[in-house]
């Protein structure tokens, strides 16, 4: 039991040091600015408005498995995202359409990033890899995700990147741990390419930090449950809900 409470003392202290660091996201673009364009089209009727398509890329997260090989697509983000915004926006006509495959890294999501996602004509792209791309590296990760991003944006899609949700079996009060590199790999590159990010890692670490317990946001040990996906979507979510004065004024 004491090596238990110990263990659980360092997590706490982990985190609350890694939220103590300076913040990346001051650096970013802010949400009414950064899809300002965006909130301004789903706040439209008809028949002025038109399709708005957001594109959820990666592994099992945005896929929706919990307990493999449960698939839960409408307890996952990308739903709950879906829904969040046409409550907001109950004239809009938007789409949040998946192409993760469960078990794929960046890698793989690049090659096939052109005909999966791209041909899909997305307004919004979101990239969610890096759980899986700790068994590919941060280097090889980083040139796959530099890959996405540049060809979104060669043809004006905005993008979200997404740093990783929790694995119980990760150190994470260790910040050389490879799964906390991985998100601070992310968080960089968001910042050198001015794309938005969704910090997904910090969202679960404050959840501790405020006295929450890991395994009750977890369906396994390194899927989020319905709670875990609600801490990510309403990271997610704000991008998108912005107040439509406060986009329009940018």
């Amino acid at each position: 039991m004491s090596q238990h409470i110990f263990s659980g003392f360092r997590l706490v202290l982990g985190m609350l040091t890694f939220l103590a660091q300076p913040a990346v996201a001051d650096e970013l673009p802010t949400t009414t600015r950064y899809l300002a364009e965006i909130t301004r089209e789903l706040a439209k009727q008809w028949p002025e408005n038109r399709r708005v398509t957001i594109v959820c890329h990666g592994h099992s997260v945005p896929t929706g498995y919990f307990a493999t090989p449960e698939v839960r697509p409408f307890d996952s983000y990308p739903h709950l995202l879906e829904v969040a915004i046409h409550e907001r926006f109950p004239t809009c006509v938007a789409q949040v359409i998946r192409t993760g495959i469960g078990g794929e890294d960046a890698e793989q999501g690049a090659k096939r990033f052109r005909d999966d996602v791209l041909a899909k004509r997305p307004d919004v792209v979101t990239i969610d890899y890096s759980l899986n791309d700790r068994r590919i590296g941060l280097e090889r990760a980083k040139a796959a995700w530099t890959t996405m991003i540049e060809q979104a944006k060669a043809v004006g899609v905005k993008v979200i990147l997404f740093t990783p949700t929790p694995d119980t079996r990760a150190r994470l009060d260790d910040p050389n741990d490879p799964l906390r590199q991985h998100a601070e790999q992310v968080r960089q590159l968001a910042t050198e390419h001015q794309v938005a990010l969704v910090d997904s890692t910090l969202a679960f670490d404050k959840f501790v930090a405020n006295g929450g317990v890991l395994a009750d946001v977890m369906a396994q040990v390194n899927h989020p449950n319905r709670q875990g996906h609600e801490l990510v979507t309403a990271e997610l979510s704000r991008w998108f809900l912005e107040p439509v004065s406060a986009a329009a004024s940018d």
